[in-house]
């Protein structure tokens, strides 16, 4: 299935859940579930557990044990509801989707945005917190902020906000120059 598929299928479960959480309910607020949600996507992708999922013979009760033994101290009533509905509807591998959308939910919430820069070279903490604080000026928000080092870009910085990438890299420019000679 697509990734705009299941995203589709998804969000109604996400937005429930991040109402839920927003009103204190079930699994100790936005923290509570955001790491439930964790461990729950974590485990539905392992291996094993996708094999249980996916099977037909597997009843209902066999997918809930399956979560039930993985995750024993971790599930609240709350939780336990939750699996069982999407278990009763055939979506326990939306569990991965439904984490994301609703930490993305749960970013805009508290303002927060994730972003991720690549750089030619290391970035110094003073250049990452000079970064940080004009990203957070500009979009309003609480930047927190992840680099990590790519050789091919020769030079320059590529940053991702979501879903926006500004491509300030010698690579990028290159790249832009190639396209517009073709």
């Amino acid at each position: 299935m697509a990734a705009a598929e299941l995203a589709t299928l998804a969000r109604p479960y996400a937005r429930a859940l991040f109402s839920q959480a927003l009103a204190g309910e079930g699994q100790g607020g936005l923290a509570g579930w955001s790491r439930l949600l964790a461990l729950l996507a974590a485990a539905a992708e392992a291996p094993p557990v996708q094999l249980a999922l996916g099977s037909p013979l597997a009843s209902i009760e066999r997918k809930l044990q399956v979560f039930a033994a993985l995750l024993e101290d971790e599930l609240s009533e709350a939780g336990r509801n939750f699996i069982t509905l999407l278990a009763e509807q055939g979506r326990l591998a939306l569990l991965p989707t439904v984490a994301a959308l609703f930490e993305q939910l749960r970013a805009e919430h508290d303002k927060t945005l994730e972003v991720s820069v690549q750089s030619a070279y290391p970035l110094g903490e003073q250049q990452a917190a000079q970064l940080k604080e004009a990203l957070g000026r500009k979009l309003q928000r609480d930047i927190r902020l992840s680099a990590s080092e790519s050789k091919a870009l020769i030079g320059g910085v590529r940053v991702q906000l979501g879903d926006t990438v500004i491509d300030g890299s010698i690579r990028g420019r290159l790249d832009k120059l190639a396209q517009a000679l073709a």
